[in-house]
């Protein structure tokens, strides 16, 4: 349930989906409350769509957010938000932390692609998003950082991204930015002076077969195959438009549409 605690506001939200006999998606689960709400939209064929619409501002300084979404075998499931996540500083001291966890079983199929997160000036938000992933699972899964609001320096933002297809790790990856960060994150190796960075990783288990290789998308933007049906898509941006640009490029690609 949700709350206020001395150290920020707490809330949680659960998302389970399972394939139905008309071979749709029925959302047996639906819960949410506090700042996160899930609402579900209308959508085409199998998929059931869920939004998640920010009901008050945050995270704020010590809060504690989390979401989990599961498809069940044979359910297809996309969740995205409404509008973009603007981490802030708030009256509390601290960090503040969104775990995002993703369960996908044999034969389902489940797309995150929320908004981007904006860490404003004073923010410090360390966000967790781990997915597992049956043997048969397809995932696409899309993330997007932006430092700082127009002309505003960054807050200090935390991520990490772990992603486990029947039960092996093909994806454990870390990255710090902002006031209090490790050295260097700005640097050419890391950032490069941009603003915007972002992921794709897709699961598909016909990339067992004929696995897309290595490539340069962009002019800071490249395709790395992991060690499974998988591949993930690391891009850097001066803006969010941009990022978004690339990233749908790259979607499109990698699925085949283009």
């Amino acid at each position: 349930m949700d709350g206020v605690t001395a150290t920020g506001v707490r809330a949680d939200a659960r998302i389970v989906a399972r394939a139905d006999r008309r071979g749709g998606t029925a959302l047996p689960v639906l819960e949410s409350d506090g700042p996160l709400a899930l609402r579900r939209v209308r959508s085409g064929g199998a998929e059931a769509r869920v939004m998640v619409v920010g009901a008050m501002s945050g995270p704020l300084g010590g809060d504690r957010f989390s979401l989990t979404a599961s498809a069940a075998q044979g359910a297809r499931l996309h969740v995205g938000s409404a509008a973009a996540t603007l981490a802030l500083p708030g009256q509390t001291k601290g960090e503040a932390r969104y775990d995002v966890r993703l369960d996908v079983a044999d034969g389902a199929e489940l797309h995150w692609l929320p908004e981007q997160l904006i860490s404003a000036r004073g923010s410090d938000l360390r966000v967790v998003t781990r997915a597992e992933l049956a043997a048969g699972a397809r995932l696409v899964l899309r993330e997007e950082q932006v430092l700082g609001r127009a002309g505003e320096e960054s807050g200090r933002l935390g991520s990490r991204l772990t992603v486990r297809i029947a039960g092996r790790t093909v994806l454990d990856q870390e990255l710090a930015c902002g006031p209090g960060a490790p050295g260097g994150w700005d640097g050419p190796a890391v950032l490069a002076g941009h603003r915007a960075v972002g992921q794709l990783v897709i699961v598909r288990p016909e990339f067992d077969r004929n696995p897309p290789g290595p490539a340069v998308l962009d002019e800071c933007a490249a395709l790395m195959p992991l060690a499974g049906p998988a591949v993930l898509v690391s891009a850097l941006a001066p803006d969010a438009l941009r990022l978004r640009r690339v990233l749908d490029a790259s979607l499109a690609r990698l699925m085949g549409r283009t």
